[in-house]
């Protein structure tokens, strides 16, 4: 997955500013090492040239087993080699009980809600 980060890629997700591949490989270990049991939603928001806007909603829980539903907006801009050079990720959390989710299912058999909330 991560060949599909420019070499110079520079990211913001939350607090966070990995910069460079590597940098961005060791920031997702740690993020899906905490974010277990991971449902996501992406939906398209706009798009011109190599720049793409996206809002997205997903569920979580860390290893204590409080969930959590965080959602927000990312913007993408892509390289003329078509690699992901800046990701720009705005993202709230928000703490849910485990009755509270909406993506619940096998991955992949996720049901699509009408609305990212």
């Amino acid at each position: 997955m991560a060949l599909a980060y420019a070499i110079d890629s520079r990211w913001r997700n939350r607090a966070e500013f990995p910069n460079g591949r590597p940098e961005i490989i060791q920031f997702l270990k740690r993020k899906w090492a905490k974010e277990l049991d991971y449902r996501l939603i992406k939906e398209l928001w706009a798009y011109d040239g190599n720049r793409i806007a996206v809002r997205f909603a997903y569920e979580w829980h860390d290893d204590s087993g409080h969930w959590y539903r965080s959602y927000g907006n990312e913007n993408w801009e892509f390289n003329q080699d078509g690699l992901m050079a800046f990701r720009f990720a705005s993202i709230n959390d928000l703490p849910i009980s485990e009755s509270d989710r909406k993506y619940t299912g096998r991955s992949g058999a996720v049901r699509r809600p009408s609305r990212v909330e």
